[in-house]
């Protein structure tokens, strides 16, 4: 029980490391729930097409990340409202899955293949131990280097840079390209956990990844509890309607986010 729910947590708190950069900067990541289900689309498209899943996430982060660049610098050069182009970049990546699913796959439902067909265990197993990873190198990174300090003001004394000569800008830019790799890695591996593709593969978590960073008031093990509780409470909505069968599934459904409405409510953080 408690690896299947640390491998469900998993990919949602490297999703909320990634927008941790994004928050700093100033620049929070409204894109999230899209580009996640945009790369889990990308990742069973290409290791269909290459047969390898390494390859096939590979080339899917790559590509999102190339497309969260090319918004980004467009969105510095034009000084266009984040928030807006936040939301449109969402609605673009969820769109744009029916769009080329329904051309390349002929249809906007679930996609499986034989080439994508995983072991869950060794996913789950996987997916643990590259978050450890990202996430203790993304924190340390923050909090110890030079440029994580960089970071870390650009968002709310970005003259600071200014009077240094460092450009703050580029910290903007960077703090999408991060949000988007670690955004575009939670997509693999909730693809590769069910071994297919369906519509809408975030399920509405980006939000709620977004939600934990805005709740943790930027301290990274407040980001990871937060997370985990809200998946606790998805986890628990899936499988207490075993126990309690007569329990409406649109309570069940929600939990996650009534728990995120609850504890961002009372929240001392924000209620200061």
């Amino acid at each position: 029980m408690i690896l299947e729910l640390l491998s469900f947590a998993c990919p949602f708190i490297l999703a909320s490391s990634g927008a941790l950069f994004s928050q700093y900067a100033g620049m929070l990541a409204l894109f999230l729930d899209g580009l996640i289900t945009f790369s889990g689309f990308l990742t069973f498209s290409f290791t269909v097409l290459t047969d390898n899943g390494t390859m096939g996430t590979t080339l899917a982060v790559f590509v999102c990340i190339l497309i969260i660049l090319l918004f980004v610098l467009i969105i510095e050069k034009t000084k266009a409202d984040i928030f807006i182009a936040g939301l449109g970049l969402n609605l673009i990546f969820h769109s744009g899955v029916s769009l080329l699913s329904s051309i390349f796959f002929k249809t906007r439902g679930v996609l499986t293949h034989e080439h994508f067909v995983f072991v869950t265990r060794n996913i789950q197993i996987t997916e643990i131990i590259i978050t450890m990873i990202l996430c203790a190198a993304a924190v340390g990174f923050l909090l110890f280097t030079k440029h994580g300090i960089y970071f870390r003001v650009t968002g709310t004394d970005s003259d600071v840079l200014t009077v240094k000569g460092i450009n703050p800008s580029l910290y903007r830019i960077l703090s999408w390209c991060i949000c988007a790799f670690f955004a575009s890695i939670c997509g693999s591996f909730l693809a590769f956990k069910i071994s297919s593709f369906v519509p809408n593969l975030s399920g509405g978590k980006g939000w709620i990844c977004l939600a934990a960073v805005l709740l943790a008031d930027k301290k990274p093990l407040r980001i990871i509890t937060a997370v985990i509780v809200f998946c606790a409470a998805d986890y628990l909505g899936v499988h207490i309607q075993n126990i309690f069968p007569s329990v409406p599934t649109s309570i069940l459904l929600s939990l996650p986010y009534i728990t995120a409405l609850l504890m961002i409510t009372v929240s001392p953080s924000q209620k200061n």
